[in-house]
């Protein structure tokens, strides 16, 4: 008589999880370990044959002043972002939870979200027309308050046209982690914020000593998402200023595409892209420990 085979639970596990480990291995670490490969060859979309060149692409790559550039673009963005998408998101959750009225809430998170919900493409154009020199509103509003001296060529310049895109960028993400703060404060126990109100601490202390600390692991996530966005940020500088003027704006990313799709370099590309990962791995692996290292102790 036929008997149905029997499936230990351990197989059921691994039948569960292996169409998940499939996708991983076939769209994430295969391209990964691909362009590692890749990055130590010379060779060009039209042509099958790649020449073996060693560390030539990173020779290249490390003597090219527009690659410091750029990595001190994406650096500066990193920086920049930390502060305002961690730090004042965070201040911004706190004012409000603490100080906004609760009828009011909903109508600020709302409005604070509502540019995270649009399309980077749209919110580039958009302020590429704000940053107009003819007709944008930045120039406009310098005029009228007396500061015409100000006025800029915001995206056509090299000293402004980086630190406008960061602007831009700024602006549309700090919402969303305003929001993400907001959900990590309702999680921290009401009875916390009354015994510290009872002992005489106030709002500002209450701040420092009682929700930073509560948040601490969505600090930890947001600083992880904020630094490997900054270092893999393309879509901005690619609508606002393709990397110009004269590469001041560029970024590891657009530099990236620019290797590979005007010049048709895609050893150097590859190499770039070995860079950002490593970049992005190494800032998420530091940021993973001492956040262990904080739950433990």
């Amino acid at each position: 008589m036929y008997s149905k085979p029997q499936v230990t639970k351990g197989a059921r596990k691994i039948l569960w999880v292996s169409p998940a480990v499939l996708l991983l291995l076939t769209f994430v670490y295969y391209p990964v370990v691909e362009s590692v490969r890749l990055s130590f060859y010379s060779w060009d979309a039209f042509n099958p044959q790649a020449k073996f060149v060693g560390m030539l692409n990173y020779k290249n790559m490390f003597a090219d002043s527009i690659f410091w550039h750029s990595f001190r673009n994406n650096i500066s963005y990193a920086l920049i972002s930390l502060f305002f998408q961690v730090f004042i998101s965070l201040v911004l959750a706190a004012l409000l939870e603490d100080v906004i009225g609760r009828k009011l809430r909903g109508l600020f998170r709302t409005i604070y979200f509502i540019p995270a919900a649009m399309s980077i493409t749209v919110v580039g154009i958009l302020f590429s027309f704000i940053y107009s020199p003819q007709f944008g509103l930045v120039n406009s509003f310098l005029e009228k308050i007396g500061l015409s001296s100000w006025s800029h060529a915001w995206l056509g310049e090299e000293k402004t046209a980086i630190w406008s895109i960061i602007a831009m960028s700024q602006w549309q993400s700090i919402g969303y982690c305003a929001v993400l703060f907001v959900v990590a404060i309702h999680r921290i126990p009401s009875d916390l914020f009354e015994a510290a109100e009872i002992d005489g601490a106030g709002k500002i202390r209450r701040f420092f000593s009682l929700t930073i600390p509560m948040v601490r692991e969505m600090t930890a996530l947001l600083v992880i998402v904020t630094i490997s966005g900054a270092f893999l940020v393309f879509n901005e500088v690619m609508v606002m200023t393709a990397g110009g003027p004269n590469n001041s704006s560029q970024v590891l990313g657009t530099l990236l595409y620019r290797k590979a799709f005007f010049e048709d370099d895609m050893g150097y590309a590859s190499a770039v892209a070995v860079v950002m990962f490593v970049a992005t791995f190494a800032i998420a692996a530091v940021q993973m420990v001492v956040t262990k290292k904080q739950r433990e102790s």
